[in-house]
C-alpha cells in the first residue's frame, strides 16, 4: 500500500480510538502506554502490520498500565474519588512490589494505594485555581525498596464544570450616541468574562440580551454590539436611556448561569432646531438723548439646542435709517441688544421700525430647514430736554493785544433744540479765565476784553463758555473759545545777550572785536530787520567803530592798536538797536570792552592791571597764600580770646540744674525702715550735723559772707536756724533777687504750739459750747444758730 494511505489510515484509528477514550467511563479508560514507545508509535506499528497482511507474531513489551486520568472539579462526596489505577507486567504475585506517587499534590491532593495502585483525590479541586497535575509513578521492591523500573510521569487533568457566572468587569458602562441616528447606529459594545474551561462543553459559550431598553436598542447576541433600534430619537424629547445588558453562558439554555451590567446611554445634541423668537413684534421707547453705545433694547430668540447648537447671532437686514442703529448678541445670555449708533433726535424723526434676524451660527446644510428667525422692531423717540446747542464747537477769535478795555472780539450763538425754544444765557466758565481778562453778555453772547492783553505774555486763550437754558438752569451746553493775541510792534528791540569783548593790547587796527546781534519780542509779519548805529555823540569814536554784517548782526572794530591797560582797563560803547515795525521801536545797549595781555598769536591771558597792584613784582598765586596766612592768624586769635573768655565765665548754676527746684524720681523702691544705706536724711533731720550751715549751690561761695558757727548745744532752735538763713540771704549782695522755697525735714522739738493733728485730742465735739458765736454780732448769728441745731440734733 503507498505510503499516503498508510498515514490516512494511521489518523483514522488514531481518531476511533480518541473517541472510544472520551465516551467511556473516566473509572474505565485502560489505554496501554508503554515505557518507553508513544502511543501513537504503537498504533502505528499494529495498523501497518494489518495492511501489509503480516502475522503479529510479537510486540514491544509495556511495563505499565493504567486507566486514563481525569477527575471532575468540585467534587465533595464522603469519600475520596477515585482517580485511577496504575498497573504493571511485573505484579505476577511471585514479587513483592509497591507503587510510588510523587509530583505536584501527590501526598496532600492524591494519594495512592501501595499494592493496588488505585490513585484518589483526596481533596475538592478547582479547575480555575488549578486545571492539570502532573505526577511521576514508580514500581518499588517493597521489601529492598529498590526501583524495579524507571519513573515515569503523566497527567492528572481537571475537568470543568460550570460553576462561574459571566461577569462584566468594566461595567457599568457609559456611552452617547448623537440623536436623530439611523437605525443600526452602533452605540457601544459590552464585553463578559466566565472563568469555566472555554474548550470543554458550553461552560463559557456566552450569549447576550437586552433586559431593558426596548424599543430603542438592540444587541448582537454574540458580539455584544448595542446599535440603535428606534428611528427618531429626539434629544430635545428624552436626552438619557439606561439600558440593561445580560449575559448567559451554556449557549444561553436552560440551566446556564448569567449576569447584568447597565448601559447609560446619552443622546448627544445636533443642530436641528432653528433659533425661535418669543415673539413677532418688539416694541421699545428710548429717550432721545440716549448716549452712543448705550443699550435701547433687547431681543431674544430661543434654541432648544444646547451648548454651540444653540448659539445664534442677531442682524438688522432691513428697515429705515439702519445705520442708526445695531445690534449686538451677548455672548452669555444669547440676546439680541440694541444699541445707538448715531444720536436721536426727536424734532427730526419720531420712530423708527427695523427687521431683525436670529440665526445659528452652526448648522447642517444637508438638513434643508432654515436656521434662522426674523422679528419686527418698532422704536419711538421719546422727546426730552435737550441742552443748548451752539453754532460751532469751537469758536476761533482774535484781538490786538493793545485793544482797550471793552472790546468787542466776537459772538458765540447756541439755540434750543427743543420744540418749545427757550431762551439763552451764556457765561464764561471762570476756572478758564482765573485772571477774568474777558466778560461775555449774557444776552447775546458777545465777547469783550475786560483786561489789557500782551502777546509776549500769552498768545493764546482758550476759555469755555457756557449755554443755559432760562427756564431749565440744568441744562447746559459748553464750547471752547480760542482768542488769538495779534502782535503790534510794542517791543524795542535788545542785545541777544550781554557782551563782554575783549581787546588786545597788540590788536591790529580793524580787527574784530565782538560780533553782536538782538532780539525782540515781537513777530512781524515780515520778519525782524534791525538797523545798528552809534549814539551822537559818538559818531566819530576815535577808538571803534561798527560794520553791518547783513544778517541783524553787526561787528565791532578797533581803530587803533594803541590801547594800554595803564591808560584805561575798560571801554563802554553805547549802541542803538532800531527794528522795522511800525510805528519802529528802538533801544540803546552797552557793550563793555576789556583791555587785556595778548600773546602773539592773539590769545587773551590777563585782563587787570597786575602793574599797579603789585609793583614789586608778586604773581596772584603769591598774593592768594599771603591772604590765605592772614586769615588763618585771624581764625586762631579769635579761639583764644573765645576761649580764655570762656575760662572767666563766673560758676553760676542754671536755674535748670538746681536740685532745690528739680523733681528727681528714683524707680527702686528701698529698704523700708531697716535701710540705712540707701538715703541719709540725717542733715534734714538734724541740722546740727554740719553745724547749722547748709552752703548755697546758686551763687559762687564768698569768704566774707561766711556765717557764723553755732556752738550751742545739740538742741537746736529752729526759729534762730530760720532767721540767721534769712538775715544772710538779705545782705548777700551777689545772690540774685529771686524767691525760693525751702523745704525742710525737721519739725523741731519742744514745740509750746503742740501737734495740729486731732487724733491726739482729749476733747471731742460734745465738749464745745458755740454760744459764744452769738455774741460776735449779726454776722456770726447764723452760725451760731447752725451749730446749736447741730448740738440740740445730738441731743434728741
Amino acid at each position: 500500500m503507498p505510503k499516503r494511505s498508510e498515514e490516512m489510515l494511521t489518523d483514522v484509528w488514531t481518531s476511533l480510538l480518541l473517541v472510544w477514550i472520551t465516551c467511556v467511563p473516566y473509572t474505565s479508560m485502560t489505554p496501554i502506554i508503554s515505557q518507553s514507545k508513544s502511543l501513537q508509535t504503537g498504533s502505528t506499528a499494529l495498523l501497518r502490520g494489518l495492511v501489509e497482511g503480516q502475522r503479529i507474531l510479537s510486540r514491544a513489551k509495556r511495563g505499565w498500565v493504567w486507566n486514563q486520568m481525569f477527575v471532575l472539579e468540585e467534587f465533595s462526596g464522603p469519600d475520596p474519588i477515585l482517580v485511577g489505577r496504575l498497573h504493571t507486567d511485573l505484579d505476577v504475585g511471585s514479587t513483592p512490589i509497591k507503587y510510588v506517587l510523587a509530583g505536584e499534590g501527590a501526598g496532600t491532593i492524591f494519594a495512592i494505594n501501595e499494592i493496588t495502585g488505585d490513585i484518589h483525590a483526596m481533596k475538592r479541586l478547582d479547575r480555575e485555581e488549578k486545571a492539570e497535575y502532573t505526577l511521576t509513578a514508580q514500581v518499588t521492591n517493597r521489601d529492598t525498596d529498590q526501583p524495579l523500573e524507571p519513573p515515569s510521569e503523566f497527567i492528572i487533568k481537571v475537568q470543568d464544570i460550570n460553576d462561574n457566572p459571566p461577569q462584566f468587569v468594566e461595567g457599568p458602562y457609559r456611552a452617547s450616541v448623537p440623536e436623530m441616528s439611523q437605525v443600526g447606529t452602533s452605540v457601544t459594545r459590552v464585553t463578559a468574562t466566565d472563568a469555566d474551561d472555554p474548550v470543554y462543553g458550553n461552560s463559557a459559550k456566552l450569549v447576550y440580551s437586552i433586559l431593558e431598553g426596548q424599543p430603542y436598542f438592540s444587541i448582537d447576541p454574540n458580539t455584544a454590539i448595542i446599535k440603535i433600534a428606534l428611528h427618531g430619537m429626539d434629544r430635545e424629547m428624552r436626552e438619557e436611556y439606561l439600558v440593561v445588558i445580560q449575559a448567559k453562558d451554556m449557549g444561553g439554555h436552560m440551566g446556564g448561569l448569567s449576569g447584568t451590567t447597565t448601559v447609560t446611554v446619552t443622546l448627544t445634541d445636533v443642530n436641528d432646531n432653528p433659533p425661535k423668537f418669543s415673539k413677532s413684534l418688539y416694541e421699545f421707547v428710548i429717550p432721545e438723548e440716549l448716549g452712543i453705545g448705550q443699550p435701547g433694547g433687547k431681543v431674544k430668540a430661543n434654541d432648544r439646542d444646547i451648548g454651540e447648537n444653540a448659539k445664534s447671532t442677531y442682524n438688522i437686514i432691513d428697515g429705515d435709517e439702519k445705520d442708526v442703529f445695531e445690534i449686538t448678541t451677548d455672548a452669555q445670555t444669547q440676546e439680541g441688544i440694541l444699541r445707538l449708533k448715531k444720536p436721536l433726535n426727536f424734532e427730526t424723526k419720531k420712530s423708527y421700525t427695523l427687521k431683525v434676524e436670529a440665526a445659528n451660527i452652526r448648522f447642517d446644510p444637508s438638513s434643508g430647514a432654515p436656521f434662522k428667525d426674523t422679528a419686527t422692531v418698532k422704536i419711538a423717540v421719546e422727546d426730552s430736554d435737550e441742552p443748548p446747542v451752539f453754532s460751532k464747537p469751537t469758536f476761533v477769535l482774535q484781538v490786538d493785544e493793545n485793544a482797550p478795555i471793552n472790546t468787542v472780539i466776537g459772538t458765540v450763538t447756541a439755540r434750543d433744540p427743543d420744540v418749545t425754544g427757550s431762551l439763552v444765557r451764556y457765561f464764561i466758565d471762570r476756572h478758564t479765565d482765573l485772571e477774568r481778562q474777558f466778560n461775555i453778555n449774557v444776552d447775546d453772547g458777545k465777547i469783550t476784553l475786560a483786561k489789557p492783553l500782551d502777546r509776549e505774555t500769552d498768545m493764546w486763550h482758550n476759555i469755555t463758555v457756557t449755554a443755559t437754558e432760562i427756564r431749565n438752569h440744568s441744562q447746559i451746553s459748553r464750547a471752547i473759545v480760542a482768542i488769538r493775541v495779534l502782535d503790534i510792534n510794542d517791543n524795542a528791540p535788545e542785545f541777544a545777550t550781554e557782551y563782554e569783548a575783549f581787546l588786545c593790547e597788540n590788536g591790529k587796527p580793524g580787527q574784530v572785536i565782538q560780533t553782536v546781534s538782538a532780539v525782540d519780542k515781537d513777530d512781524p509779519i515780515q520778519g525782524h530787520y534791525f538797523e545798528y548805529r552809534l549814539i551822537p555823540e559818538m559818531l566819530n569814536n576815535p577808538n571803534f567803530t561798527i560794520k553791518n554784517n547783513g544778517d541783524n548782526s553787526i561787528s565791532v572794530l578797533a581803530k587803533h592798536d594803541t590801547f594800554r591797560r595803564q591808560k584805561q582797563e575798560m571801554y563802554f560803547l553805547p549802541i542803538i538797536v532800531t527794528d522795522n515795525g511800525n510805528p519802529p521801536m528802538s533801544s540803546t545797549n552797552t557793550l563793555t570792552i576789556r583791555v587785556c595781555g595778548c600773546s602773539r598769536e592773539g590769545i587773551v591771558q590777563s585782563c587787570n592791571v597786575e602793574a599797579y597792584v603789585l609793583p614789586i613784582g608778586l604773581s596772584m598765586g603769591a598774593l592768594i597764600a599771603i591772604l590765605a596766612c592772614i586769615i588763618l592768624l585771624l581764625v586762631i586769635v579769635v579761639l583764644f580770646v573765645t576761649l580764655r573768655r570762656h575760662k572767666n565765665k563766673p560758676l553760676i548754676i542754671k536755674d535748670d540744674e538746681d536740685v532745690r527746684e528739680n523733681i528727681i524720681r528714683y524707680d527702686d523702691e528701698g529698704g523700708g525702715e531697716e535701710d540705712t544705706e540707701a538715703f541719709d536724711i540725717a542733715t534734714l533731720q538734724n541740722p546740727d550735723g554740719i553745724n547749722g550751715y547748709l552752703p548755697r549751690k546758686d551763687i559762687k561761695p564768698d569768704l566774707q559772707f561766711m556765717p557764723r558757727q553755732s556752738g550751742g548745744p545739740n538742741g537746736v532752735d529752729v526759729d534762730e536756724f530760720i532767721n540767721v538763713r534769712l538775715h544772710e540771704a538779705d545782705n548777700d549782695p551777689t545772690a540774685p533777687p529771686y524767691d525760693s522755697i525751702q523745704i525742710y525735714g525737721y519739725e523741731g522739738r519742744g514745740s509750746i504750739a503742740g501737734s495740729l493733728s486731732s487724733l491726739e485730742t482729749a476733747s471731742s465735739d460734745s465738749d464745745q459750747n458755740y454760744d459764744y458765736l452769738r455774741e460776735w454780732g449779726p454776722r456770726f448769728r447764723r452760725l451760731g444758730e447752725l451749730y446749736s441745731v447741730g448740738e440740740s440734733d445730738k441731743e434728741t
